[in-house]
């Protein structure tokens, strides 16, 4: 599967942007797998921002960013999507998106299989 993140950009402190994550390729399919978003800024570790599970139904969300991001996605359309809302200069980051490798998961105990190509994120202040 690939996985390939869009939306990325330059945005003041405060403002706003949509991330996009598009999966394609055969073997897997999309509405089976939960979806993350992870960044990761020079220097740092990878850090796992969200999660959705295969329905949609669930959510996850580390502290640093919960109530101002929201991870949603659309099977019919193979696509995951992170709002980020009230940017921080600290969220400066690159952003990928991965899928979970297990099918069907209901726990949260996420194990990702597949990471995509990242996109920039600048929060200036």
């Amino acid at each position: 599967v690939q996985l390939q993140a869009s939306g990325g950009g330059l945005v003041q402190a405060g403002g706003s942007l949509r991330l996009s994550c598009a999966a394609s390729g055969s073997g897997r399919t999309f509405s089976y797998y939960a979806m993350g978003w992870f960044r990761q800024a020079p220097g740092k570790e990878r850090e796992h921002l969200a999660a959705i599970s295969f329905s949609g139904v669930s959510t996850y969300w580390t502290d640093s960013v919960k109530g101002r991001f929201t991870i949603s996605r659309d099977n019919a359309k193979n696509m995951v999507y992170l709002q980020m809302d009230s940017l921080k200069p600290e969220d400066t980051a690159v952003y990928y998106c991965a899928q979970d490798g297990m099918r069907f998961r209901t726990d949260e105990f996420y194990d990702y299989a597949y990471y995509g190509r990242g996109t920039q994120v600048t929060v200036s202040s």
